[in-house]
């Protein structure tokens, strides 16, 4: 059935009327629909806790989403089988550059929390964790609100900023952060750099934040492709409505969170997300085991020809490469050797399911910001037990050979900066990219010799592969 011949998504005919907006999303994508907003779907509370979602720097999502009054498909890519459900927590949506929206929102005392999904690069971090104070998008919303605090931002932080401005005016009581990105500590490392934004912009209002934000943590896992003519076709054969803006994901969905809600939430917990006192145990487990495993694939299988993480997986010596990775990481979690076993086995399952289009070359954008995080922490353990495995030496030469042009196209918030560094021989450019991201770590000639020879190897797989 062609989706020009059948009728529009909208709420006059599917999914349940809007509930009145609670909460506020930056960064709205694929992966907020299938988890924050799908979690939030199936809360027994859902009708009272609409989300206000704004979009990254395109537009796209809240123009699709406009006409079907933000309603969309999860399509559940089940190994024999798809599911389609419509989600109606979305209540409205708008582009990022909608900042009279975003303060309005802030303004209402029943806007009780903010969740983001901004990826690593939004946060505006320095290596050192700080904000990236002189960047120039920064420095620009520094100056555009310290002279209007009601003024158009251009970054996360400096949105954020903005609204607490607007919701102190208003008197709008306390709120919650709840970032729901891949980053270690996502709750304190968010609240650190709106807090040093908020500083040069009015140092006042560290104050009031103290007093009425609550950062609150989490870990997320759902893998979610993005939407191709497939999906929409899909949609419209099954359901029997066009829908322009689909979402596919996994059966599997993971939300772990701790934190303070002094204003409210969703009744998440009857979804089926985990409320604990502690993320990292878990964080450290999905950031390293599935996150690492993923940036792995991503350089190292791209050079070999692979497109999605299905066929890198069923190939054996991708395969071999992850288990070795897997044995390195796992024995530095903090949970049990069986529930790392588990884990590893149910991660193989959702990577064999070819119904499950992940896109390598999707998760190979902005590695400058998730090496660091997802690999390097336990290739830094393993140096300083004097150990030297190939697993995480691997993903280091593979995202090497990356930057020098190898697989994947380079998509990185530090392009100029990475890309310039990987210039030379392999040697070079791992030592230039270690003092980039990881000057602790050097001198090492051994880790560097290591990297060199595990480039080597890639690249002759790389030549066959072509051959």
């Amino acid at each position: 059935m062609s989706t020009t011949t059948v009728p529009r998504l909208t709420r006059e005919n599917h999914g349940r009327p809007a509930a009145p907006v609670r909460m506020v999303h930056l960064g709205v994508g694929n992966f907020t629909r299938a988890h924050q907003a799908w979690y939030t779907e199936h809360a027994p509370d859902a009708g009272e806790w609409g989300i206000a979602a704004f979009t990254g720097r395109r537009p796209d999502t809240a123009e699709a989403l406009a006409p079907q009054d933000g309603l969309y498909t999860l399509i559940t890519r089940h190994a024999d089988g798809d599911t389609f459900e419509v989600i109606s927590s979305l209540s409205a949506v708008h582009p990022a550059s909608d900042t009279a929206a975003f303060l309005c929102y802030l303004r209402d005392e029943q806007t009780a929390v903010i969740t983001s999904t901004v990826t690593e690069a939004g946060y505006m971090r320095g290596p050192d964790g700080h904000l990236a104070a002189d960047d120039p998008a920064v420095v620009a919303d520094v100056e555009a609100l310290q002279a209007d605090p009601e003024a158009a931002t251009r970054t996360t932080p400096g949105k954020l900023v903005g609204g607490f401005l607007a919701r102190r005016a208003a008197g709008a009581g306390a709120i919650t952060v709840l970032p729901c990105d891949n980053l270690p500590d996502n709750g304190p490392a968010f609240r650190t750099v709106v807090t040093e934004l908020a500083e040069r912009v009015d140092p006042t209002l560290v104050e009031w934040m103290q007093e009425n934000v609550a950062w609150a943590t989490s870990m997320v896992d759902r893998i979610t492709p993005a939407t191709t003519d497939a999906e929409r076709a899909a949609v419209a054969d099954s359901e029997g409505y066009d829908d322009v803006s689909p979402v596919p994901t996994e059966p599997f969905s993971e939300w772990v969170i701790a934190g303070d809600f002094p204003a409210g939430r969703p009744a998440w917990e009857e979804a089926g997300a985990a409320v604990v006192e502690d993320v990292h145990p878990f964080e450290q487990r999905k950031l390293w085991m599935l996150n690492g495993s993923h940036s792995l694939m991503a350089y190292a299988a791209t050079i070999l020809g692979h497109e999605t993480v299905a066929d890198a997986i069923a190939d054996p010596t991708v395969r071999g490469w992850v288990e070795e990775w897997w044995d390195v990481a796992g024995e530095h979690l903090e949970l049990g050797a069986e529930e790392v076993r588990g884990y590893r086995a149910a991660l193989l399952d959702r990577y064999n399911n070819p119904r499950v289009r992940h896109l390598l070359a999707q998760i190979a954008a902005d590695g400058s910001q998730k090496i660091p995080v997802r690999i390097l922490p336990a290739l830094r353990l393993e140096r300083a037990a004097g150990r030297l495995p190939d697993g995480p030496v691997r993903a280091l030469a593979a995202w090497v050979l990356h930057l020098q042009g190898h697989g994947a196209p380079v998509k990185d918030a530090r392009e100029a900066d990475v890309v310039a560094a990987a210039q030379g021989s392999v040697a070079e450019a791992t030592t230039a990219l270690l003092e980039l991201l990881a000057p602790d770590m050097l001198p090492d000639e051994d880790l560097v010799g290591a990297v060199v020879d595990r480039a080597e190897e890639i690249v002759v797989l790389e030549g066959s592969a072509k051959a």
